[in-house]
């Protein structure tokens, strides 16, 4: 169920947004399953015709915080704007995806823009 839903809610974000995927910096996903999220992001870029996700797209804090159920995107968000992600960085103007599955088979995406 993931695999098909999650990257297609996620292409209709972006593709409401008005945006390119290349301007999305960053997927931030629930992190339940690594690997899951793995093929999840790369099925998107798929979807676009890309065959390979650019190096550091989505930022993953599992190995070391595991499974934060809801709390997992704001919790993401805020080490990454206080630089506590390696390799990973949100500038103001950046757009990036907020992306949710869950229980009872919910599935959300957002894209968000930093304020300039």
């Amino acid at each position: 169920y993931a695999l098909k839903t999650v990257p297609s809610a996620i292409k209709l974000a972006i593709d409401k947004s008005g945006l390119p995927i290349s301007h999305i910096e960053r997927i931030l996903i629930h992190q339940a399953n690594e690997k899951m999220d793995d093929a999840i992001i790369n099925r998107l870029y798929e979807l676009y015709g890309i065959k390979t996700r650019p190096e550091f797209s989505m930022p993953m804090t599992i190995s070391y915080l595991g499974n934060n159920s809801v709390a997992t995107l704001p919790i993401l968000y805020n080490k990454i704007v206080k630089n506590k992600v390696d390799n990973h960085k949100l500038n103001p103007g950046d757009h990036f995806v907020f992306a949710s599955v869950g229980a009872g088979m919910h599935v959300n995406a957002m894209v968000y823009k930093i304020p300039d």
